[in-house]
């Protein structure tokens, strides 16, 4: 047996007999992935929902810059939580940095603007169909907005799932903000980092393959949100 499938059948049996450490840092990632998506959606789907059902002058150049904050860069993100959070920074008394509260805040700050370019895309589409209805029913713009969100929950589920997948796979702004601080901030994507680096390659193996499974039934969700979406539609 070489080292390559020593390695596989190592990584096969700390999962199937959840290893501890293994566990605590699968755990630790699906929290602070969870709970950023939670609250980038907070923030997101109203915000993309008002920006994609209202007209006003400068919204073009707006859903512009919307757009491209989908694709910040995570060190980016990262640097500017740490110089925020840092003792030295504004908000430096609230002890935030290296924990996973500042892990939650760098994914919110990433995932959020996807979300928020998401739904604004599905409520705009919406919206062309709602509008003269919602109009002559006398709603007014809290109204439009519910009702929309209402509609759309089921492209906007898949919007969260796509949130989830990159929050989760995310390693940049983690490692900056969280330090990579064995079984306080350590999360799958930076033991996998750190792991690799060290020559553990078993527990990096088995993380990946658990990220890789997690990916899996994240896209299979979504994959079939759609096709209900499509039956419902027909």
């Amino acid at each position: 047996m070489n080292d390559l499938t020593l390695a596989f059948a190592t990584a096969l049996h700390l999962i199937l007999s959840f290893d501890p450490d293994l566990v605590e840092i699968v755990l630790l990632s699906l929290q602070v992935s969870g709970t950023a998506v939670v609250l980038a959606a907070l923030v997101g789907l109203p915000f993309g929902a008002a920006v994609g059902a209202l007209r006003f002058p400068g919204r073009r150049a707006l859903v512009v810059l919307l757009n491209a904050s989908m694709g910040l860069p995570p060190v980016v993100v990262g640097l500017l939580v740490y110089l925020v959070l840092s003792r030295s920074g504004p908000l430096g008394w609230l002890g935030l940095l290296f924990t996973p509260s500042a892990m939650v805040i760098a994914q919110t700050l990433l995932i959020a603007p996807i979300i928020a370019a998401l739904t604004r895309q599905a409520i705009e589409d919406l919206s062309e169909e709602y509008d003269e209805p919602l109009r002559s029913m006398g709603a007014n713009f809290p109204q439009r907005v519910a009702t929309l969100l209402f509609e759309g929950r089921l492209s906007l589920a898949t919007t969260l799932l796509a949130g989830f997948g990159r929050a989760i796979a995310e390693v940049g702004a983690v490692i900056i903000v969280g330090g990579n601080i064995a079984h306080v901030t350590r999360v799958m994507t930076t033991a996998i980092a750190l792991e690799t680096s060290r020559g553990d390659l078993p527990l990096a193996l088995g993380l990946g393959l658990v990220l890789v499974g997690i990916a899996i039934v994240v896209n299979g969700c979504a994959q079939w949100i759609q096709e209900v979406a499509r039956r419902a539609a027909t």
